[in-house]
């Protein structure tokens, strides 16, 4: 992927909402076939920093390209062909059966290759029996992979998702870290926020670190995430295990801050 030209890139990004400054000269990118984690505690910014990296929220300051242009100047058309994007909300407004609001990642395609495409996805992330269920009579659980399966639908090379696993159980998160780390091996981009610092360790090519809206580590996974930034960043006395399946944070937290 080094040689590779970025999919996505953040460069010197400043943001503000509500007269707050979210962002703060961040820099970013993502090329094909790696799976980048943004990590940070709650309010570092790493929401902001999604949805400018899609163009969705403008800057004061800075560049958000999407293959190449700048992401703010494409029509929706043409960010949707270079981006499936997985936000963190999952409310749905219509009871639409699974494989119907699964097809909605390929509007671009003819109805009979949509719904394929569309099925396709709902198997792979192991929801195939409940391709004909309403989604709002499902469990959040489930209603949760069904968006990973529209997400998983949409023709681009680039997949962004905004925490992708909260609250789901164990094994669900496994299930869809495991379909993102296909898609990078497939060949595609993949940028995911993520709280589990041991599963993004253990899933992730290259961890982005971000507090208070400012980038303050970028590397290898445990590298970013050395025992320097974990008492800084996140409040943790901790060190980094290695188990059968990859690293296994050992952390206990600090006193109040």
């Amino acid at each position: 992927a080094a040689g590779t030209a970025p999919l996505l890139e953040l460069e010197d990004a400043c943001a503000r909402i509500g007269g707050v400054e979210v962002l703060s000269g961040t820099s970013r990118s993502v090329r094909p076939g790696e799976v980048v984690v943004l990590c940070g505690p709650n309010g570092a910014g790493k929401s902001t920093a999604v949805r400018a990296a899609l163009g969705l929220t403008p800057l004061t300051r800075g560049a958000a390209r999407l293959g190449g242009d700048e992401a703010r100047r494409l029509s929706e058309r043409r960010r949707g062909e270079r981006a499936a994007y997985l936000p963190q909300d999952r409310s749905i407004a219509w009871n639409l059966p699974a494989v119907e609001l699964a097809a909605l990642g390929a509007p671009f395609l003819a109805g009979a290759a949509a719904l394929n495409r569309a099925r396709a996805a709902l198997d792979e992330v192991g929801v195939g029996h409940l391709t004909d269920r309403g989604v709002a009579e499902m469990s959040g659980g489930e209603r949760a992979r069904v968006l990973l399966a529209r997400a998983l639908t949409v023709p681009a090379p680039l997949l962004v998702a905004d925490e992708p696993i909260a609250g789901l159980d164990p094994d669900a998160q496994l299930l869809v870290l495991e379909r993102l780390r296909a898609r990078a091996e497939a060949g595609h981009g993949v940028l995911v926020s993520l709280h589990d610092l041991t599963l993004a360790a253990r899933f992730a090519d290259r961890v982005v670190v971000l507090d208070q809206g400012r980038t303050v580590a970028d590397g290898a996974p445990t590298e970013a995430l050395s025992p320097r930034v974990l008492k800084t960043v996140f409040n943790l006395d901790a060190v980094w295990l290695e188990a059968l399946d990859g690293p296994l944070l050992a952390a206990r937290r600090l006193s109040s801050r």
